[in-house]
């Protein structure tokens, strides 16, 4: 007879999701176990060693917001900081950080040690405690039953994973771990729409074998953008990464063994990443190419491990050694550990409500791969939801919802809710209309109001975030007390429009070309502001003109859903469509704007041209 303990939240799996999940649930006041199948596990990164980028830093920003641990593991063990998109503007700039694999490990393992009401427990899940279409809780492998009020599920790529190297096929939820085979039969019996997605990685190399001398070098920012709001600066010890190419050689080889690839030998039948494609689909979709850029990323400050970011295969062992080995500065690498695809389950997202709980079934919650995404960001953003939503139901409290208006949180999940996915779902910032205003900059102005009036964000950030409120405020009251003419901020060196209008200390920032230091010395009684304030209310001012216009063309939407496609549109005709989007919409051949709007990768820029277009024809046969 086992020991029956009873949790508020039961959290399945420790990867980036789970652990966010438990986190979440745990700062809640639920009293959360977290359940994994090794507890040395969690917080590993088994794919590439990087956390951010573009779209993704926003979600790890939103995150933290949320006082989540992402972001703060990121940057404790971050090697090298770069802000991607620097050179455009700051709402599709994107925060991203080359982590040390061993460091972020320890952060997250460090970080879920201090929250007193989350337990860490050992086991594979294989059952649900079930009452009708209530959850109740879970059982382990060993007969181990934890009852819970609500279960959250991250299995990642375990259900059925399937890792394949040419025509090698071998069980596993990632290397050397088995996949959960009794979970995935178990679901079955929910009759949950589901399909089969993959993934893949790039062979890891013995850094010690790589002419780095040769190479081009690759260090990151001076001033590191950091992805926690917590954070001041770089606390490892920075590296820079080394940049080489394949070549015309390496595409021979390529193309005389594609056969042989597990992804065209026809031995995967589940849907890969389109924006993250194997060496061997740079290949053959791109077939003009001479060279595709590869990112040597050591892996650690202390390990010889590097990963070639851009070369995901899944392509026999012997032939991954001969066209790595054709690759410039890697003629005498040694492969440490074969690249492999994994196929794995997932389901339908359309069946979750905006809390990621299952429709139909009272208590479980479903987060991460398993809804169709890829990424350790987008993962760990739904854990953000599912564990918010599996505590406060649990407690009695009401649903937590992020809308697209508020976050790219709340685009995720309304992109996955109502469209669903075919392909994995990445997030991107184009993905969101409201992207002006989701910057990754003012995640926290955007979001931790809504922590704070939840109760879930520690004391320590609530005054950090309060503080940095309140000077905001008064530093903003300041600039718009003293006002300048045209011809003032002409003379200091500034753009201005010379139409005779003057304007505010907050209009002339978004005059400002990035001379913050320089503005209190060129305007007369421009208040003296700290520069970290200065350039946050820079970049709100930068986009203060934008946001009606913008608000605007949502409304617009809104309005004008019903608007009838005409059957023989021309959508090749249309300039600023995507070839991708061209290709779905001639497909598909959408009735109505609304159902435009359904269609997966679909954009509000995009709705915006067909829609201007319908109206434009309308009007010139008007005049006809």
């Amino acid at each position: 007879m086992f020991h029956v303990k009873q949790f508020d939240v039961i959290v399945v799996g420790g990867g980036h999701a789970g652990c966010e999940a438990a986190a979440a649930s745990a700062r809640m006041g639920a009293q959360t176990g977290l359940v994994t199948l090794k507890r040395q596990s969690l917080g590993v990164m088994s794919c590439n060693p990087a956390i951010g980028g573009l779209g993704k830093g926003h979600l790890v920003r939103e995150i933290d917001a949320f006082d989540g641990i992402m972001g703060v593991a990121a940057d404790y063990a971050g090697i090298q900081f770069r802000l991607l998109n620097r050179s455009k503007g700051p709402a599709v700039q994107g925060p991203r950080t080359q982590a040390d694999r061993k460091r972020y490990r320890f952060a997250i393992q460090n970080i879920l040690s201090e929250y007193n009401n989350l337990d860490i427990i050992e086991g594979e899940v294989i059952d649900f405690i079930q009452a009708g279409t209530k959850i109740l809780g879970i059982r382990l492998a060993d007969g181990t039953e934890f009852r819970a009020n609500s279960v959250v599920l991250t299995a990642g790529t375990f259900l059925n994973g399937l890792i394949h190297i040419g025509d090698v096929r071998t069980p596993g939820g990632r290397s050397g771990e088995m996949p959960s085979i009794e979970l995935a039969k178990r679901l079955s019996e929910f009759d949950l729409p589901r399909g089969r997605l993959k993934t893949g990685t790039p062979p890891r190399l013995d850094g010690k074998t790589i002419a780095w001398d040769r190479l081009e070098k690759q260090a990151g920012d001076e001033d590191a953008t950091m992805l926690s709001f917590l954070s001041s600066g770089p606390i490892a010890r920075q590296i820079s990464c080394g940049i080489t190419e394949t070549n015309e050689r390496t595409h021979d080889i390529i193309r005389a063994n594609i056969s042989r690839s597990a992804m065209f030998g026809g031995y995967i039948e589940g849907v890969g990443p389109r924006y993250c494609p194997s060496i061997e689909d740079k290949i053959i979709r791109f077939a003009d190419k001479v060279s595709h850029q590869i990112f040597l990323e050591p892996e650690g400050l202390d390990e010889d491990t590097v990963y070639p970011n851009g070369i995901s295969t899944s392509l026999p062992a012997d032939v991954q050694e001969d066209y790595v080995r054709s690759i410039y500065g890697l003629e005498n690498v040694v492969i440490l550990q074969p690249g492999y695809a994994i196929e794995y389950d997932y389901f339908d997202p359309k069946a979750l409500t905006p809390g990621l709980a299952v429709r139909g079934l009272s208590g479980l919650y479903f987060a991460g791969q398993i809804n169709g995404t890829t990424g350790y960001e987008e993962a760990a953003a739904q854990g953000l939801v599912a564990g918010l939503n599996a505590a406060a139901e649990s407690l009695g409290r009401d649903q937590i919802s992020f809308s697209r208006t508020e976050s790219y949180i709340g685009v995720m999940i309304d992109d996955l809710i109502m469209r669903g996915v075919t392909e994995p779902y990445r997030m991107f910032t184009s993905r969101a209309e409201y992207r002006l205003l989701l910057r990754a900059d003012n995640a926290d102005q955007r979001l931790s109001p809504k922590a704070i009036a939840l109760g879930c964000l520690g004391e320590k950030r609530k005054n950090l975030f309060e503080n940095k409120l309140e000077n905001l405020c008064r530093y903003k009251s300041e600039l718009t007390s003293v006002n300048y003419s045209s011809k003032q901020i002409a003379d200091a060196g500034f753009k201005a429009r010379q139409d005779g209008s003057r304007r505010d200390g907050f209009a002339v920032l978004s005059q400002l070309d990035g001379c913050f230091d320089e503005v209190a010395k060129r305007l007369p009684n421009f208040p003296e502001i700290p520069p970290e304030y200065l350039v946050q209310l820079w970049r709100e001012s930068l986009y203060a003109n934008y946001t009606e216009r913008q608000s605007n063309e949502t409304a617009k939407l809104k309005r004008d859903e019903q608007t009838i496609i005409p059957a023989n549109f021309d959508y090749d005709d249309l300039s600023g469509l995507s070839h991708e989007l061209r290709v779905k919409l001639a497909g598909q051949r959408p009735t109505s704007i609304d159902q435009a709007g359904r269609i997966e990768g679909m954009t509000p820029s995009a709705l915006i041209l067909i829609l201007s277009r319908i109206k434009s024809g309308s009007s010139q046969r008007q005049m006809l």
